[in-house]
């Protein structure tokens, strides 16, 4: 064979594997998604992933397969997201409670480092609610309730929402006991039983009981407004220097090929801004809002150091 033949087939060959990775960016997503969720079926994180992985999917247009692995306080979810091939085929939920505070609480089996995070898509909303017959009627009255004889009980199922009230108590010298809960409406039926005097839990879990006229809604723990409940205060907006934010969103194993990560950003963003996915998250009770992949995982940083220090002062970090 001529040298210069020799020469051509080997710049040729040089050329064909320097395209292929170019070449597989483009072709993805050639078959379906695994797309892990850390709660179990039914629960709130569930349903607006499967509302997720539907826009996503018709976006993307491949089957997205939604596989629930709960356990260990939504932590075993993104431990077993973080060890999969970093191929754009595998994803998962990372919420604000299993990368802000989880690892404050005990060991988890990844950082932040071990992500690719794609984007935020839900803001959670959580609110203090009383009996609807209950002498306290506003914040304050519960503020000046927890500062007699041995103070005010309330449920919530844990970090974030239980973290407003612990603050409220340090910011006004009040003294708000927490009484933790495995759900959403365990919490609430402890209210509905006399067991404590206030909840702090989603839309989901209080407002059945509000439209019934069993609840009543005194303040919005979040930054914002509840859109049920558009006449009731943040607790901020009622004078206390209080509020929580928690988000959902999803991320996958670090390393993914930039074009890849960038589709997956846009998909999740545009599922998002989907009517149906707008829709259907409202009636969850949680903000269909999207948050791009640096927004999301610089929030998510933040709020790893913030939440960190709210733990230690509520006394919540074990020694």
């Amino acid at each position: 064979m001529r040298p210069t033949r020799l020469l051509a087939r080997l710049l040729a060959g040089s050329l064909l594997s320097l395209s292929l990775p170019a070449a597989q960016a483009q072709v993805w997503p050639a078959r379906e998604l695994n797309f892990y969720v850390n709660y179990g079926p039914g629960s709130s994180t569930d349903l607006s992933a499967r509302i997720l992985a539907t826009e996503m999917s018709n976006i993307l247009g491949r089957p997205i397969v939604v596989q629930n692995k709960p356990g260990a306080q939504g932590t075993l979810g993104p431990a077993l997201v973080a060890r999969q091939p970093a191929d754009g085929y595998s994803f998962g939920v990372l919420s604000y409670a299993p990368a802000a505070i989880a690892p404050h609480l005990g060991p988890v089996n990844y950082t932040l480092d071990d992500f690719d995070v794609i984007a935020g898509t839900g803001r959670y909303r959580y609110g203090v609610a009383v009996l609807a017959d209950s002498p306290y009627r506003t914040v304050q009255d519960l503020v000046d309730a927890s500062k007699k004889g041995s103070g005010l009980f309330f449920s919530a199922t844990g970090a974030p929402n239980n973290i407003a009230l612990l603050r409220l108590g340090k910011v006004t010298g009040g003294k708000f006991e927490f009484i933790p809960f495995k759900s959403g409406p365990d919490a609430v039926t402890a209210l509905l039983g006399k067991q404590v005097e206030a909840v702090v839990q989603t839309p989901s879990d209080i407002m059945p009981y509000v439209a019934s006229g069993r609840l009543r809604l005194l303040a919005s723990v979040s930054p914002v407004r509840w859109p049920e409940q558009p006449d009731t205060p943040t607790l901020k907006e009622a004078g206390f220097d209080v509020e929580i934010d928690s988000w959902t969103g999803i991320a996958a194993p670090r390393g993914l090929p930039p074009e890849v990560l960038q589709r997956l950003e846009q998909a999740a963003l545009k599922a998002v801004r989907t009517p149906a996915y707008q829709e259907k998250m409202n009636q969850l009770g949680v903000e269909p809002a999207g948050l791009g992949a640096k927004e999301y995982g610089a929030m998510l940083a933040r709020g790893y150091d913030e939440m960190g220090a709210a733990l230690k002062e509520a006394g919540l970090v074990p020694n």
